[in-house]
């Protein structure tokens, strides 16, 4: 589709030129940006030439009456393969009351017997529901005893199953933790599993217990149960993505099969898990395959992903000091690998081509990682092998202050989920790192200020959260770091502001951070993140002046009309 988008607010990301008033599309691609001079943009739209009367046929003029219009929206960390996934999960009412919640999966229970239901699946439980050693099985067992049952907590790294379930995949006090201290059954004095678990040890677990029930649910990547999460994409003018963790090839398959029918309506970047250097040869390879069959236009894959340590809430992040709980005053938590292994991860995707993505969130996962990123480069360069890599830190949630330059200094992208920024976790991470080191979680204005690479995203993970992931109800979060779903104690906390003011983030840096910086993390930035000439015309025609409008009134800033390839996808102009 070709037009003109005339007497607009044109925020266009680049940095040389911020501000245009007319946009003109030629055949999906940007070739004018700037001022409302007619003779302009005439004449980068081809209308004065002979063939003026022809162009003007087919380029209509659209006034803007002055509306904004931003580039398309990257979410550069987020989940649709696991969303898609969850659409069978139960939603649990929330509370802080266990008795309340007990009673709410007895009745469910009760409701949906063993045949309609032969697993049930709840979401979610408040992290801070539960002391330090967790909830046990025997608890749940109260509930439901009849058939496998299985509760997630709210940060989505926590899991409390029945006795039926622990007996359904096999686990015994015999069986082996995959990670121990991470990965892993929290277990009881002699051993025995609680009936809490940690990391999504129980994944390892799942196709046994699907056997053994005789049942599997309904988690089979089609186009058909995808179609909703890039849907919800197009209405929220998100015209690119990065997945946190690609779903198997179905995944792949359906999504392609979308494209083809023009419902994918994203351009999206794959990211392939792997677990340690032993196993990282064969998720190259698995990537590679996947590359050879699946990049397309619209789709590639890049990029993998290795989560270093766990949560903060959970209290396996790994720390610099001792847990705070830990009266040996030696717990630092768990870590994936030490610095040398991660190095040779590093290495050998460097000399793959591929980038590299790592979760971590404790302050030692951060130096660590960024240890292991010196020592890659230096070992690079004696080598004689030129270091093209990208290495992406998502969530980076404690940094020590020591390391805040490091990511400028090695060229390292932070990644950060905006709608994190507030009262989302709440304060259960006091338990491990306590109140001086809480207030110093996600304070990324330094870095930023460093000159380093940051960029945003939602990485929700099930349809539970997939409203949060609307980029101006998370930019809203970030810069006021108020939630307003999951507000602070005002009366700790005034106006339910998370500490410290100082880590607010500017409106002029959630921006960037959600398209030019997310364009460049996705190794897009020729194509995408701006609006000039050259680049494609992805954009999004908003209801408010994204710089004016009050701060608690960012997320009802709506989409007028969403243009992608040039098209016009949702809303109208």
């Amino acid at each position: 589709m070709n037009m003109v988008l005339t007497n607009a607010k044109v925020y266009t990301c680049k940095e040389t030129a911020p501000w245009a008033e007319t946009v003109v599309i030629r055949d999906g691609c940007i070739v004018y940006a700037g001022s409302s001079e007619k003779e302009k943009w005439e004449e980068a739209a081809g209308i004065g030439s002979s063939e003026a009367a022809a162009a003007k046929d087919t380029l209509p003029v659209y006034d803007m009456k002055g509306k904004m219009i931003i580039p398309g929206i990257i979410d550069s960390h987020t989940h649709p393969g696991m969303v898609s996934q969850s659409s069978w999960h139960i939603r649990l009412p929330w509370t802080e009351d266990v008795n309340e919640l007990l009673a709410f999966v007895k009745k469910y229970a009760e409701e949906h017997p063993v045949s309609e239901a032969p697993f049930l699946y709840f979401e979610y439980y408040p992290t801070s529901m539960f002391g330090e050693n967790g909830p046990t099985k025997e608890l749940l067992d109260s509930a439901v005893s009849d058939r496998p049952c299985l509760c997630q907590d709210f940060g989505d790294h926590l899991h409390w199953v029945n006795s039926r379930m622990l007996e359904m995949m096999g686990v015994t006090k015999d069986t082996p933790d995959p990670v121990p201290g991470l990965e892993m059954f929290v277990r009881d004095a002699d051993g025995e599993p609680t009936g809490w678990l940690k990391e999504y040890v129980h994944m390892r677990f799942a196709d046994k217990l699907f056997r053994t029930i005789g049942w599997t649910p309904p988690m089979t990547m089609t186009p058909d149960l995808m179609e909703g999460f890039f849907r919800f994409l197009t209405e929220h003018g998100i015209t690119a993505m990065a997945d946190g963790i690609l779903e198997g090839e179905a995944q792949l398959s359906s999504m392609a099969e979308l494209d083809q029918s023009g419902k994918l309506n994203v351009y999206y970047d794959g990211i392939m898990r792997f677990w340690s250097y032993e196993d990282l040869p064969e998720k190259i390879a698995e990537l590679q395959s996947y590359q050879q069959k699946y990049t397309s236009k619209h789709m590639k894959l890049n990029t993998m992903k290795l989560f270093l340590d766990g949560t903060n809430e959970s209290g396996n992040s790994a720390l610099l000091s001792p847990h705070l709980n830990d009266p040996k005053g030696i717990n630092h938590g768990e870590i994936k690998m030490d610095r040398d292994e991660l190095k040779n991860c590093l290495l050998l995707c460097n000399r793959t081509g591929l980038d590299i993505h790592i979760h971590m969130v404790g302050d030692r996962a951060f130096r660590v990682g960024c240890d292991a990123v010196e020592a890659a480069q230096k070992e690079a360069a004696k080598l004689g092998e030129t270091w093209t890599m990208q290495v992406i830190f998502a969530h980076c949630e404690l940094i020590d202050p020591a390391d805040m330059p490091r990511p400028a200094q090695l060229g390292i992208t932070i990644n950060w989920s905006c709608h994190w920024s507030a009262g989302y976790f709440g304060e259960e991470a006091q338990t491990y790192i306590g109140r001086e080191k809480w207030n110093r979680m996600y304070q990324f204005n330094p870095i930023i200020d460093s000159g380093a690479l940051v960029t945003f995203s939602s990485d929700v993970v099930t349809y539970y959260e997939l409203h949060r992931a609307d980029p101006f109800f998370s930019m809203q979060v970030a810069h006021t770091r108020v939630d307003p779903e999951f507000p602070l104690n005002p009366g700790t906390y005034p106006g339910s502001m998370r500490p410290e003011e100082s880590a607010r983030l500017s409106r002029e840096a959630l921006m960037k951070g959600y398209t030019i910086s997310g364009a460049r993390q996705l190794r897009w930035e020729d194509q995408l993140g701006s609006i000039e000439a050259g680049k494609i015309a992805n954009l999004n025609v908003i209801s408010d002046d994204f710089f004016k409008v009050a701060p608690d009134h960012i997320s009802g800033i709506k989409l007028d009309a969403v243009i992608f390839d040039g098209e016009v996808i949702f809303g109208m102009l």
